[in-house]
This record gives C-alpha cells, sequence and structure tokens, in this order.
C-alpha cells in the first residue's frame, strides 16, 4: 500500500474561511447527476452515523481539519478558536449541506435527527494512536444534558 503519512495537505490559503461550505453546481445530463464535494487532496474518507440525540466530536486537532457532508438528518455543529473564552458559535447543517472544521478549532455536534455523514480528513484514521495524539478531548456540550 502506497505510504502517504508524509504529504503535505496544510496549505492554509486553500482552506475555506467559513465552516458552512458552498457547493459547487452538480454535473447534470439525462443520466442524473455528480455533485462535487470536496476537491482537495485528503487522507481519509468515513461514512458516520449518528443516533438522533447523540453527541459527537468535543474536541479539537492540532493538525487535523475535516469536511463533513450531510447526506441526511440534521445537526447543530458547535464551534470556536482552540483555548477561546468566546462564546460557542453555533450552526445548523441539515441534508446537502457541509461544513468545514480547521485545526485548532475547538468543535463539538449535537444531533438533533439521526444523520449520515460523509467525512473527508486530513489525517488517515487507520491508526488509533496517531489520531488520539492529535486530538484535544473536552466536553463543550455535556451529553447528560442533552434533551431532544
Amino acid at each position: 500500500m502506497f505510504k502517504f503519512n508524509n504529504i503535505n495537505l496544510d496549505d492554509e490559503s486553500m482552506w475555506p474561511e467559513h465552516p458552512r461550505i458552498e457547493l459547487e453546481e452538480p454535473f447534470v445530463d439525462e443520466r442524473g447527476e455528480i455533485k462535487y464535494l470536496v476537491n482537495f487532496p485528503m487522507k481519509n474518507l468515513s461514512l458516520i452515523y449518528s443516533k438522533k440525540g447523540s453527541v459527537r466530536s468535543n474536541h479539537s486537532h492540532f493538525t487535523d481539519w475535516h469536511y463533513m457532508y450531510t447526506v441526511y438528518g440534521e445537526y447543530e455543529y458547535h464551534y470556536r478558536p482552540y483555548k477561546s473564552d468566546e462564546p460557542l458559535s453555533i450552526e445548523i447543517f441539515k441534508e446537502g449541506e457541509m461544513v468545514f472544521t480547521r485545526p485548532n478549532e475547538e468543535h463539538a455536534c449535537l444531533f438533533t435527527q439521526d444523520t449520515l455523514l460523509i467525512v473527508v480528513s486530513r489525517n488517515p484514521r487507520a491508526d488509533q494512536e496517531t489520531y488520539e495524539n492529535d486530538v484535544v478531548r473536552m466536553e463543550l456540550i455535556d451529553p447528560s444534558k442533552v434533551n431532544i
């Protein structure tokens, strides 16, 4: 297998400025359509299913970034700069919408519906130890206090 751990994917000038991503117009013809999600080098593509009322993330990454495309469902995306005292910003993401999470951004997702996400990440996920060394766990949303 090709070893790609040391390929540089960190050109910040190519990252979106805002978490909410405006998707390109799909290619449409008589056969259907092709929706372009991410035209950017990456090292992992994941499919994540989350049940209504669950909380995911509650962390920040030192180097990792990711795009999360909502196949179906809905969630609240809570975020702010790492170690910031500012209040969390909150945006709602629904079917067909995408968010970008940059490195050093505290973030958490509260799923208000059963939700399926396609996630594209900078870092590979095959090695859990490497992943854990890049993540700072925190509690931006207390799962025990969620009432949906």
